[in-house]
């Protein structure tokens, strides 16, 4: 069972707080550094880009979520990795 955890960080100067489960916040932490970002300025970025009307934790889960289906979309592109 994978349990949901509060979580913090600063972004444009202010704490804010997201719940997300684990598994997520390793992908969201990959995603950043391949990006050469910390993982707070990938939330700020997320943050910027989301829908009022959509909550933060909901946000990172469909960011994480477009991230692996581009990268799989790119594996059916290629099953083969050339």
């Amino acid at each position: 069972m994978t349990v949901v955890r509060k979580h913090s960080v600063s972004i444009r100067g202010h704490r804010t707080s997201f719940s997300l489960e684990q598994p997520f916040l390793d992908e969201l932490e990959r995603i950043a550094r391949s990006r050469g970002l910390s993982l707070a300025a990938l939330v700020a970025e997320i943050d910027d880009r989301r829908a009022k009307t959509t909550n933060l934790s909901s946000a990172l889960r469909l960011h994480v979520l477009a991230c692996l289906k581009a990268a799989g979309d790119q594996d059916l592109d290629d099953p083969h990795g050339r």
